[in-house]
């Protein structure tokens, strides 16, 4: 069944050549209520994370949120490498930290639409707030063979120059590590929605609506996630994930 945030269609493409598999399209639209964006700032190197990264794993695209999990790199030093920690990850919570005006950089940090989230403790999807609907621009997400393709419909903009910004964001689900050293050693920590990939798309105008490509690795299922944003990147506005059938 088609749920508030989205409708998926899948259906068959025309045969490429002779002999050549049947090229298959899905694709997936914005809904009149756009979705909660959670974005938690996390590492297998903070003692305090693991309750975090349990919470986020409760939260569910059909539930009208998007949660994303960043594994940053600054706790590395402790004695355990985060495997999921990248610079691009972090680098991002930097800018959110410049752009809320915060004084340090934490984990665990929740950030809940754009604005920092302290209250999430035992807090249920459902008492999460979606994105503001006047403000959130006609998104579609399509994917042909190992490319997805989004599509944001023209609209009034936010910001003094009338522009919009986005990422993409690739996701994995049901990772394990066994952690051996650091703050978590011996424990056997569980991710969800974690960002493998996150990739910003650079400013477009509002007004005329824009568009942005991004290339998977060949045979990827992953779920891949575009968030629309203020130009500077730190304010959702929309955002959409896209999970094709195997």
């Amino acid at each position: 069944m088609p749920t508030a945030l989205s409708h998926l269609v899948v259906f068959a493409g025309t045969l490429l050549a002779a002999g050549s598999a049947l090229a298959q399209t899905c694709e997936v639209r914005s809904g009149p209520r756009p979705p909660a964006v959670v974005e938690l700032y996390t590492s297998e190197g903070c003692s305090s994370c693991p309750p975090a990264d349990r919470w986020l794993s409760t939260l569910k695209t059909q539930d009208q949120v998007l949660a994303l999990s960043f594994h940053v790199n600054y706790w590395n030093h402790l004695g355990w490498r985060d495997p999921f920690a990248t610079p691009e990850t972090t680098a991002r919570q930097y800018r959110l930290k410049e752009a809320l005006r915060g004084k340090y950089v934490y984990t665990p940090q929740v950030v809940l639409n754009g604005r920092d989230h302290r209250d999430w403790h035992g807090q249920s999807a459902s008492g999460l707030e979606g994105l503001p609907a006047a403000a959130a621009p006609a998104l579609r997400l399509s994917r042909q063979g190992n490319t997805v393709t989004a599509q944001i419909a023209a609209t009034s903009g936010t910001g003094p120059a009338g522009e919009l910004a986005g990422y993409w964001a690739v996701l994995q689900d049901g990772l394990v590590s066994k952690v051996t050293r650091g703050e978590n050693a011996g424990e056997n920590l569980r991710h969800d929605h974690v960002v493998s990939l996150y990739q910003p798309v650079a400013p477009w105008s509002a007004a005329q609506g824009g568009s942005a490509r991004l290339t998977l690795p060949a045979g990827s299922m992953q779920r891949v996630a575009f968030v629309v944003t203020n130009a500077g990147l730190t304010q959702p506005v929309q955002a959409l994930v896209l999970q094709c059938p195997a």
